[in-house]
Formats: C-alpha cells, sequence, structure tokens
C-alpha cells in the first residue's frame, strides 16, 4: 500500500485518486477545501471517538466483572438493573418528544415495507436489491413454498401448468382481499378497462367496479385495451399486466400475464457487516459502487442462461392517472449507506501520529460526498436527503 502525504494525513494513493479524481468532482466540492476541512475534522473527532470507546470498554469491563462476581448465585434481574444504573449503562428515560425532521421521503416517514440490506462491494447484489422495488407476484409464488409442491404442483425443471394455475388462483384470492370487486371475484373476470377515468371490469355475468373506486390509480397503454391497470392499497401500489399474447396471459380471460407488486421499498447499502473492506482499493470499491447508484451510472455485465446482458438502475414508471394526467412512480428502492461503526479504523488514511483512521468516521464523509449528485438529480431521494445508518450505538 503506497501512501501520499496530504497535509496532516498520509492517504493511499489510490484512494486518494479515486477522491481527487471522481469523488469530489461528482459532488462539485473543491478539492483543497475538502482536504482542510476532512483534516480538521477527523483530527478533532478521532481523539473523541477513542473516549467514547474506552468508556464503552470500562462499563463492559464492570458488567463482566459483576457478571462474573454473581455467577454462583440465582440472576437477580433487579438487582443486575440496579447495577446497570449505577455504571450509567441505563438512564432514565427521557421526556417525550416531536420528531420534526423536515425532507424525509415517504419511504421512511409514512410507508412501511420490506427493507433489504446487500453488500455495497458486490454490484450485482446492489443493483438487484436497488430494483427490487417491484418483483412480479407470479414469480414469487410459482417459486416459493406459498404453493405446496404436493399433489401435482411440483416446481420442477420445466414449467408446471397446474402449479401455474394454483398460482393464478392465489393470485387472485390476493385481489380480492386487497382491492376487492362490488360484485364478484377477480378470479372470473374477463376484462378490464377505463371510462370516464373510472375502471371498469368486466365479468361473464356484465360489469363491476372496485369495492372502493379510490384505488385505482393509473393506467398505462389506451384507455379502452390498458397494457396494465395500477391499483394502490395502503400508499402501495399493484401493477397487473395485460397481455392477451404472453405465456400466461394467452391463456386467461382477461389476457392477465402478471401481477406485479411493489416490494422492497428501501435497501441498505452497506459498508459494514456484510462486507471485509480492509485497506483502500476495498474502500474505493465501495465507495465506488455507491456513487454510481447515486449518480445512477451502476452497472455490470452479466451471463445467464447463454446471454450476456448488461444489468442497471432500473428507471421510473409512468403511467396515466385517472385524471388523464400523468403519473411517475419510483422504479427504485430508497437507498440508505451504513457506516461502519466506532470501533473498527482502516490503513487506508493515516492520521498525523501515524494511527489507522476511526473508519466509520471516514465513510460518513465519504458516502456523503457519494450521495451529493443525487441532491440535483434526485433519483434516489425525492426530498434531496442522505440516509445514514450508523450502527453498534445501543446505549446511552
Amino acid at each position: 500500500m503506497g501512501y501520499i502525504v496530504h497535509g496532516n494525513l498520509s492517504v493511499d494513493a489510490e484512494l486518494l485518486s479515486f477522491i481527487n479524481d471522481t469523488l469530489l468532482p461528482s459532488a462539485g466540492v473543491e478539492a483543497d477545501r475538502f482536504w482542510a476541512g476532512f483534516d480538521e475534522a477527523v483530527h478533532r473527532l478521532a481523539p473523541r471517538n477513542a473516549e467514547l470507546l474506552q468508556t464503552r470498554e470500562e462499563m463492559q469491563s464492570k458488567i463482566d466483572s459483576w457478571l462474573v462476581d454473581h455467577r454462583d448465585s440465582p440472576f437477580d434481574d433487579a438487582a443486575y438493573t440496579d447495577f446497570l444504573r449505577e455504571i450509567g449503562y441505563v438512564v432514565e428515560d427521557g421526556e417525550d418528544f416531536v420528531i420534526a425532521t423536515e425532507n424525509v421521503d415517504a419511504e421512511i416517514a409514512r410507508i412501511a415495507g420490506p427493507q433489504l440490506v446487500v453488500p455495497v462491494m458486490n454490484a450485482r447484489y446492489a443493483l438487484n436489491a436497488a430494483n427490487a422495488r417491484w418483483g412480479s407476484l407470479y414469480d414469487a409464488l410459482y417459486g416459493t413454498d406459498v404453493i405446496s409442491e404436493q399433489d401435482g404442483l411440483e416446481k420442477g425443471s420445466r414449467y408446471n401448468p397446474a402449479r401455474g394455475a394454483a398460482v393464478i388462483a392465489k393470485a387472485r384470492s390476493l385481489l380480492d382481499e386487497r382491492a376487492p370487486l362490488a360484485t364478484g371475484s377477480w378470479a372470473d373476470i374477463t376484462g378490464l378497462s377505463i371510462q370516464d377515468g373510472q375502471l371498469v371490469i368486466s365479468q361473464t355475468t356484465g360489469q363491476t367496479q372496485l369495492s372502493a373506486p379510490e384505488q385505482f390509480a393509473g393506467y398505462t397503454g389506451a384507455a379502452d385495451r390498458p397494457l396494465s391497470v395500477l391499483l394502490k392499497k395502503n400508499g402501495l401500489h399493484i401493477d397487473i399486466i395485460i397481455d392477451a399474447d404472453g405465456q400466461i396471459g394467452s391463456t386467461d380471460a382477461a389476457g392477465i400475464n402478471d401481477i406485479v407488486l411493489e416490494s422492497a421499498l428501501s435497501t441498505i447499502m452497506d459498508c459494514e457487516d456484510s462486507v471485509a473492506a480492509v485497506d483502500g482499493t476495498d474502500k474505493v470499491l465501495a465507495y465506488g459502487n455507491w456513487l454510481g447508484l447515486m449518480t445512477g451510472t451502476l452497472s455490470v455485465d452479466m451471463s445467464k442462461g447463454g446471454k450476456t446482458f448488461t444489468r442497471s438502475l432500473h428507471a421510473d414508471r409512468q403511467y396515466t392517472a385517472p385524471d388523464g394526467s400523468g403519473l411517475s412512480l419510483h422504479g427504485r428502492s430508497l437507498m440508505l449507506v451504513r457506516n461502519v461503526g466506532h470501533l473498527m479504523t482502516n490503513p487506508a488514511i493515516l492520521l498525523k501520529d501515524g494511527s489507522e483512521i476511526p473508519e466509520g468516521i471516514m465513510d460518513a464523509f465519504m458516502t456523503v460526498l457519494g450521495a451529493m449528485p443525487d441532491q440535483q438529480r434526485q433519483g434516489n431521494s425525492r426530498t434531496g436527503s442522505v440516509y445514514i445508518v450508523k450502527p453498534k450505538m445501543h446505549g446511552p
């Protein structure tokens, strides 16, 4: 590992080149100004970080000693709790308060949904997770044990029509639960169309509508022959894909080829436990992938089934709203980034005394720099925010 001295810091040459030539220009930050501030901040914060770790060590030592001293006695929950209060590990609850943070995206503040955690150093995994905002319900039901493989419903090595029928039946049942019809069942529909901004659902016995018409959120294609119909429930969307020529749609009375659910609302791009970033080269990969996610440029060439293709971030999904206006929905999960905790250090940057930089402090600066381009393009956060997950901070 070769170092270049920069002020009071010794920086891994590869990392320095990445920061100066790629990260800072992308963030629109002048190099001399950044390094002066970073140098000062690191040398001010590193001693405080060490103090916090020493406090943690002292607390842990006291806890270990207490447990050893009382190992032959029945565990006394009240006595142990009193002891934790005495050493400051447990403190009294503070007064109630109201969170007043501004510019928080709906995925954080208002909508509940799955969250993924993936190693940011693996571009393929990171892209897969970011793109998991929307997923096929048919694929999920067919390929998992939600539907039993007994009684001729095996997944097998080829498509099993019997299992496919069970998948469709289950999916229609879920539609009945999440977006019930005024009359009848989704299992019996023969067509979908839009008239005067309303979803019209054809059945063998006539026409019906949604029990709650406001659940109709939009469509693609022509109103009389939509390519998809968008429903919503609790802030999440269901996209009914219509393709009468598709493998499934060609056998479906309504031409429904798939049902796509809004799924993983957010993803933590992890610089911590799921990766091993031990030097400047590793950190360049981690920060570079994070920057690529924030600029929308990260891609990876892949091979599957004998075919080679490029995987990149999905685009936003475009629809026509019921009133005829355009509607754009996020095509990717909202991405957060998890920094390393207080304990770890990294030799990618050395301080003026030759010690390794606290990695969490380095991560805080570099991942925010990597996210700054998104404040202009807002491809990730629509409110211009950066979401940092700071781990290992239990306790007072």
